[in-house]
């Protein structure tokens, strides 16, 4: 593997942890102060620095470090993450994104933004608060500081500390004013992860004395007595004094790799006195020789036991003699185990690194190929079974209970390959939090997304095509949809505004919802503003889900000005666009002064469905099987008129509209007696139970979508196209579209929209 291939994992990596980061802020935000939460915010900057390190990215390094140090002010409880401080690092993490794309694809990141945000950070991290954030009419000398009675650590950069990994020789020297060196007592507690990920506490010692004058003592209160020794575990730790200049970030700098292993305790104070413990065993002073393990770690190992015993020599001025040649001996005892149990413990580590690697990173290409051959196969074994199927009459044969089987691994080895497709719309819900920021900072508005079903998956193709039309939709909730702060006091509201982003499954589909409190469509404004564009003749009479309908024409804008947020009248339509290329509908319900929920249906998958063959007036087509409630044949007693061309269909005592297919489609002039043909009960989203009439039903079959609209052109109430087993292509029906369609509103309108467009 080469240098620029591990460069690309680490950035997959910095996506990950960068989710994990703005996750943690925004719980940190809504007001959890779970100490584990703090520490994942943590360990992301620390891990996304570490790395840049490796690679040369010293800006990424160098803003990662100042935020780090403001992260670990929190986490020590020296800083306490008020709404402001979680302000300035949410930008932070915004910032942080930027610097690792910028790193990644090139570019360049805003300086001016990243410098103010630096000082912001190094302001908290001393104890003082931004300028950003200090009301106008508040002096600055006279600002209560936002941390606690505990000051912060002066950040090492100002020391001459450089933040690169993997060596921590390079400290620069200076003076000190003060007399005397600082000293620090550091407590160093390994866990056995520590040792069987290739980690060595001598070694993070050794780095430790090159900081200053060190002196180390090990407490072996937990060590075991030889029959309940596990040669895996971690029984001794140290307590160590040093006298350095560095700081205390230069001490745990030492710890940076494995700080997530060990227990780690560092406080300013003076050069210890007592080294007896309150165990059984005294604290040995250990000797440090540092040219013994500069020389290599073969000379290290080859004498273990004279470095025990020369630890328990250098304690015989203790008082207690008895004490002491015991801990002598479970030292030597130590040793023999551990030489003992060597190629046991390497077979155990062997093991371990074998059952870590669960999950492997595969090239988005070689899915979607694999997802193609899929869809081909399940073409292929459609045909077969055609062929089959009018060429052998007896239905017995061997060739009938071999293409069942083939039949059945098509569908186990479909459904696998979906589920290496299916992920989460986490990621992409987590970007919306920062689209809410900008547009909210942008426009002075006080604005809080709340998200919900995080976890819902879906196809990665939808997850990647979903970003454009959410953007669209959360920038016009939050500059069209919430009012300003003074609107909201005088309307008796909360001055906060709340943008709720949802998602969920719902018959076979994925339903997502953005709703907002704000102030809801202004219907007569829209359609006067339609009429001014001559969008619809001034005459028009519209119901309020058709003028609510009207922000979707492409050209159309209700604001007042351009601005860098709208105005231009491209938003909306391209939402309805994209949504529909994903063979997926939106609806828009809007309640004045309360707010507007725009609903998104999309299918979970892009490449293969369950669906129903059915006939209609000579026409093949398709109905997806989510969507189909029943299937039953209508008698005429059943069937009842109402209206003047609708019709209902009775069933187990409640009546339900019937809807003639072909009519609705165009494939016939008149309607069709429903006695004739098959009435099919689907449930549609948001108009309830329907009755589709269709002549025939041909049979169940799992079909290969295919994009209609990339391919030839949109046609209202056709979600997609197929290939069936015989080689002729069907139509896949869009059972939403169709149930609009019977109560005289949606087909109409998308043919009106398409011929404006």
């Amino acid at each position: 593997m080469d240098m620029n291939e591990i460069k690309e994992i680490f950035f997959q990596e910095c996506e990950e942890q960068l989710a994990e980061l703005e996750s943690g802020l925004l719980k940190l935000n809504d007001g959890d102060r779970d100490p584990e939460t703090v520490n994942a915010v943590f360990r992301a900057v620390h891990s996304i620095k570490g790395g840049a390190g490796a690679f040369g990215l010293d800006d990424l390094v160098a803003f990662a470090h100042v935020f780090e140090t403001t992260l670990d002010c929190v986490r020590s409880n020296k800083l306490e993450p008020t709404q402001d401080v979680l302000k300035v690092m949410l930008k932070s993490a915004d910032v942080l994104a930027d610097l690792t794309n910028a790193a990644r694809d090139g570019g360049s990141v805003d300086e001016s933004r990243s410098r103010g945000l630096v000082k912001e950070l190094e302001a908290l991290a001393n104890g003082e608060l931004p300028s950003s954030l200090i009301p106008a009419e508040a002096p600055v000398a006279k600002r209560a500081p936002v941390v606690a009675a505990a000051p912060a650590a002066k950040p090492t950069d100002d020391n001459g500390f450089q933040p690169i990994p993997f060596s921590f020789d390079d400290f620069g020297d200076e003076d000190e004013a003060a007399p005397e060196m600082p000293t620090y007592e550091v407590t160093f507690k390994p866990r056995s992860d520590l040792y069987s990920k290739g980690n060595d506490a001598t070694l993070l010692l050794r780095d430790l004395s090159r900081l200053g004058e060190m002196s180390v003592y090990c407490n072996m209160d937990l060590l075991p007595g030889i029959d309940d020794l596990d040669p895996e575990a971690a029984y001794f730790y140290w307590a160590v004094t040093i006298k350095t200049d560095k700081g205390e970030d230069a001490i745990r700098t030492v710890f940076e790799f494995a700080e997530w292993d060990c227990d780690l305790e560092v406080k300013a104070g003076e050069a210890r006195v007592e080294v007896a413990s309150s165990g059984e065993l005294p604290m040995i002073p250990v000797p440090f020789d540092l040219s013994i393990l500069d020389d290599g770690g073969a000379e290290v190992s080859a004498q273990p036991q004279n470095d025990a015993a020369d630890a328990v020599a250098a304690a015989e001025t203790a008082s207690n003699v008895t004490q002491l040649a015991a801990a002598a001996a479970r030292v030597e005892k130590k040793e023999s185990a551990t030489a003992a149990s060597a190629s046991a413990a390497t077979a155990v580590q062997n093991n371990a690194a074998a059952s870590a690697g669960q999950t492997i990173r595969v090239d988005l290409d070689r899915v979607d190929r694999l997802i193609n051959l899929v869809g081909e196969l399940v073409i292929n074994q459609a045909m077969l079974s055609q062929s089959v199927i009018e060429n052998d009459t007896t239905g017995t044969s061997s060739i009938n209970m071999g293409l069942e089987e083939l039949q059945q691994l098509t569908r186990e080895i479909q459904d696998s390959v979906m589920a290496i497709r299916a992920q989460p719309v986490k990621p992409v819900f987590q970007r919306m939090s920062r689209i809410v920021r900008e547009i909210a900072d942008m426009t002075g508005k006080t604005i809080r997304l709340i998200t919900e079903g995080e976890n819902t998956e879906v196809d990665k193709t939808v997850i990647d095509k979903l970003a454009e039309p959410l953007t669209h939709m959360i920038r016009n909730a939050v500059d069209h949809g919430i009012e300003t702060p003074e609107k909201r006091s005088a309307a008796g509201k909360n001055v906060e505004g709340t943008v709720r982003l949802t998602a969920k499954h719902r018959s076979g589909r994925i339903l997502i919802e953005l709703a907002d409190d704000g102030a809801g469509i202004n219907r007569e404004k829209v359609k006067q503003k339609a009429i001014a564009n001559e969008l619809i003749p001034a005459d028009a009479n519209l119901t309020d889900e058709e003028i609510d309908n009207l922000i979707f024409l492409p050209g159309f804008s209700t604001a007042d000005k351009i601005s860098d947020i709208s105005g231009r009248g491209v938003g909306m339509d391209v939402v309805k666009r994209s949504i529909q290329a994903l063979g997926g509908r939106i609806n828009i319900t809007s309640k004045p002064g309360q707010g507007s929920v725009f609903t998104m249906s999309l299918p979970l998958t892009l490449a293969v469905l369950d669906g129903m063959v059915v006939t209609v007036a000579g026409q093949t087509l398709v109905v997806p099987l989510t969507a189909i409630v029943e299937t039953l044949q209508p008698e005429a007693a059943a069937i009842h008129s109402f209206g003047a061309s609708h019709r209902l269909i009775s069933i187990r005592n409640s009546f339900c509209p019937l809807i003639d297919v072909g009519r609705i489609l165009n494939f016939r002039a008149t309607q069709a007696n429903p006695v004739d043909g098959v009435a099919l009960l689907v449930e549609s989203e948001g108009g309830g139970q329907r009755a589709l009439m269709v002549d025939a039903i041909q049979g169940q079959r799992q079909v290969v979508i295919k994009s209609l609209e990339a391919n030839y052109t949109h046609v209202p109430g056709i979600a997609a196209a197929t290939i069936l087993g015989d080689g002729r292509v069907a139509l896949i029906l869009d059972v939403d579209a169709v149930v609009g369609a019977s109560r005289g509103q949606a087909l109409r309108q998308e043919v009106s929209l398409a011929a404006v467009g």
